[in-house]
């Protein structure tokens, strides 16, 4: 593999290399199996891949949460070297290759950006708006492979892409949980010992949740998923919605679940000083 930090080179080389398919994975480090399950899906479509590490300042609301991410960058290159080809390049800028004067771009996605994750860090999208498309415009991939369990993250994107018309395909690919069912997270290393043995309730509860849609309402799932996960100590729910893949509408009655679309559970929880996120697919019933 190619470790380049600077945009002209990542340039330079995409134009001598670049002969098809070109694939994305866009990262902020800390790589753990589901990043390695997006580099492995973008070996297996695209003959040249791109895969980025830069942990972006402009999609963190709160500065110790970014001063807190994590950033193992020689563990990261020393997993990737396992799996990239000889020609596929890993891209490591820093804050002066991505953003040489500073972007005050505004994006509007609509309700996409009004709702769970928007509420509780202002700006995040906006900020994710901001690298993505610079990502874009740097290294015109024909595909980018994104994680389900960014689920609103995924849905921004697609919104970004149409609106500005990029000639680039989303790939999404599903959500990696560890053995014990918490999702996979760069954030996981940081929890502490107790909070991580408690962390697999979230995914235990929002799996019961999706299956007592069958036989109760909303209301009384929301409040089941609340009352279940701030059992253990130091465990708050920040958001539980059941919204639509499309518009991420979220539904308040089982009743207003629409034929046709297809519905998630989608979960916030702090976890003492760590934001965990996930979800799960809720069937029509």
């Amino acid at each position: 593999m190619k470790i380049i930090s600077t945009v002209k080179e990542l340039q330079v080389q995409l134009k001598e290399l670049r002969r098809s398919s070109l694939g994305f994975v866009p990262t902020m480090g800390a790589l753990h199996k589901g990043h390695l399950s997006l580099v492995r899906n973008a070996i297996s479509e695209c003959p040249l891949i791109v895969v980025s590490i830069y942990v972006n300042p402009t999609q963190f609301n709160d500065r110790e949460d970014l001063k807190r991410y994590p950033r193992p960058l020689k563990k990261d290159l020393a997993m990737l070297r396992k799996c990239l080809r000889k020609n596929d390049i890993v891209f490591t800028p820093d804050d002066n290759e991505m953003y040489p004067a500073e972007d005050k771009r505004i994006f509007s996605f609509g309700n996409i950006d009004n709702l769970m994750e928007s509420l509780h860090r202002p700006g995040h999208f906006n900020g994710v708006a901001q690298i993505v498309s610079r990502f874009f415009e740097i290294i015109l991939p024909n595909v980018a492979f994104f994680g389900l369990k960014d689920f609103q993250q995924v849905a921004v994107i697609k919104e970004l892409i149409r609106q500005n018309q990029y000639k680039v395909k989303i790939a999404v690919c599903p959500v990696v949980r560890e053995p014990d069912g918490l999702a996979m997270s760069s954030r996981n290393i940081l929890l502490e010992p107790q909070v991580r043995k408690n962390a697999p309730v979230i995914f235990k509860t929002i799996s019961e949740a999706s299956e007592m849609i069958r036989k109760s309402d909303i209301p009384e799932i929301k409040a089941f998923v609340k009352k279940s996960i701030e059992k253990r100590a130091g465990f708050s729910v920040e958001y539980f919605e059941i919204v639509d893949d499309r518009e991420l509408i979220p539904a308040g009655l089982k009743k207003e679940m629409e034929k046709g679309k297809r519905y998630y559970g989608c979960i916030a929880v702090r976890a003492k000083k760590i934001r965990l996120i996930d979800n799960i697919e809720f069937p029509l019933v």
